[in-house]
């Protein structure tokens, strides 16, 4: 560990978050906005599903840690929303068995400590034709699939009051979103990402937690040592991407 000790903001989930510090990704994009604020810790699996997730959820979360996470984004879903195909290996969960896996994550990580916020990612769109095109007539993912467990997604955080994101809805508000979020369907583009970070951003700000992860709010780590200091103003930054 290096210090001093930051907030750490943990992304949690498939390659969604894998990706995400890819070029113009919603996790270096986070990583830029709350640089000497918070730590962004990734922590992303390309190809898992719930399933996946809940068998290392100790490991990756443990109890007893001495630092628990201020923040936990996480997303799982698409993997799941697959369909089954026969005689082939996918990584399909059935909903029902999705929606308690889920239930048992969104349990852990609120326990971890009392200052632990958790934020879900419902499952992105698809642009059908552009996985078609890349995958074959038999690709497994569709927009009505992942439509399916987003819904499934916010109504479980609507139960649990965990706040959660609505992408599927969100993203198809952009006009031009089939063409310009994705790079093969499904995996996000800088501009389907740039859209994830507004809304991540925007629901921090709005949350009425305390201390505030609003990045606005937050502290910056040694304002004043250096004249020279972009952040001397109050530690505030001119962040005009947000």
């Amino acid at each position: 560990m290096v210090g001093p000790t930051r907030p750490q903001f943990v992304l949690f989930g498939s390659s969604i978050v894998q990706k995400s510090f890819d070029n113009g990704g919603w996790g270096a994009i986070l990583a830029d906005t709350y640089a000497r604020k918070a730590d962004i810790v990734m922590r992303g699996y390309g190809g898992w599903n719930s399933r996946n997730a809940l068998q290392v959820l100790d490991q990756i979360f443990p109890k007893d840690a001495a630092v628990q996470p201020s923040l936990v984004i996480t997303y799982f879903g698409g993997n799941d929303s697959m369909k089954p195909i026969p005689a082939e290996l996918t990584p399909h969960v059935p909903l029902p068995e999705f929606i308690e896996n889920m239930k048992k994550i969104a349990t852990h990580l609120k326990s971890l400590s009392e200052k632990t916020r958790v934020i879900f990612l419902g499952v992105p769109p698809a642009n059908d034709e552009m996985i078609i095109q890349l995958y074959g007539e038999r690709a497994a993912r569709s927009n009505e699939g992942g439509r399916i467990y987003s819904e499934a997604t916010l109504k479980l955080c609507q139960e649990l009051e965990v706040k959660a994101i609505d992408l599927w809805t969100i993203m198809q508000q952009k006009n031009d979103w089939l063409t310009t979020c994705f790079t093969d369907g499904f995996h996000l583009a800088s501009e389907g990402s740039k859209i994830v970070a507004k809304e991540i951003i925007r629901a921090l700000e709005e949350a009425e937690w305390e201390p505030s992860l609003y990045w606005k709010l937050m502290p910056s780590e040694f304002v004043g040592i250096s004249p020279f200091d972009s952040e001397g103003n109050n530690g505030a930054i001119i962040n005009s991407n947000m």
